[in-house]
């Protein structure tokens, strides 16, 4: 008998590198769960070439910074797709380029309640199922950083990237928690990758007006962080955990 293909939770998945990585892990046997805060019909088309890669798929609307909305959802997936054995922490959120002096409170609410809070709590859920210390079989975690993390982003968005600098921290932690329990937790750090997310921060064209301050002298694909992704999720990466992978082109 066949065993059963391995369950995979993209948050923020109906679009740019939570979609890209959603259908390469389809490509390579994970059944995925794509969730989604607003766009239903985005989420449900990639759905649906998860499914014509023969795998199967739900999507599954969520705020990930709303805590009975993560649980709604988690219960969803022990019922209908069964045990989980990864997750990709992709949700977050940026907010329109500006110095510090010029940002509100509401601002960094809600982006730490999503970025970071979105990231914990969903990891929380994700431990609860797989951990061995609770009677799962263990699975990846892998969270979505960014260079931006190292680099600060100044005079953009230096609240975004203390963020994603939780995240480093958060992994690092998190990682020698359960590394006894079957779970592996890795981050991926992405440098300036051509997705829709720019057009938040007011700046759609910033890939390519930013490809020559790139040693690679181009703006990444959503495609290039998505393969990142998926070798940590692998039982290629099975002596790998803690790890922050810069794909940045260089930066």
């Amino acid at each position: 008998m066949t065993a059963p293909a391995p369950v995979l939770l993209i948050t923020g998945a109906g679009r740019g590198i939570g979609a890209a990585t959603a259908r390469l892990a389809a490509a390579r046997g994970w059944d995925v769960v794509v969730n989604y805060a607003r766009d239903a019909a985005a989420a449900e088309g990639v759905a649906a070439d998860v499914r014509r890669a023969g795998r199967r798929a739900i999507a599954v609307a969520a705020d990930v910074a709303d805590e009975p909305a993560v649980l709604a959802m988690f219960a969803r997936i022990d019922a209908e797709v069964g045990p989980l054995s990864g997750l990709v922490n992709n949700a977050g959120i940026v907010a329109m380029k500006a110095r510090l002096e010029e940002m509100s409170v509401e601002r960094w609410q809600r982006m730490w309640a999503v970025n970071i809070g979105g990231s914990l709590l969903c990891a929380r859920e994700a431990v609860r199922r797989m951990s061995t210390r609770h009677g799962g079989g263990g699975g990846a975690i892998v969270n979505l950083s960014s260079v931006a993390a190292r680099l600060g982003a100044p005079g953009m968005y230096v609240d975004y990237a203390a963020s994603k600098g939780a995240i480093d921290t958060f992994t690092q932690g998190l990682a020698q928690e359960v590394a006894a329990e079957g779970i592996r937790v890795n981050a991926v750090r992405p440098g300036i990758i051509d997705t829709d997310i720019h057009a938040a921060s007011g700046d759609r064209q910033r890939p390519q007006a930013a490809a020559a301050t790139i040693p690679m002298q181009r703006p990444g694909t959503a495609d290039e962080i998505a393969a990142a992704i998926v070798w940590l999720l692998s039982a290629e990466a099975s002596y790998t955990t803690g790890a922050i992978l810069d794909v940045g082109g260089g930066r």
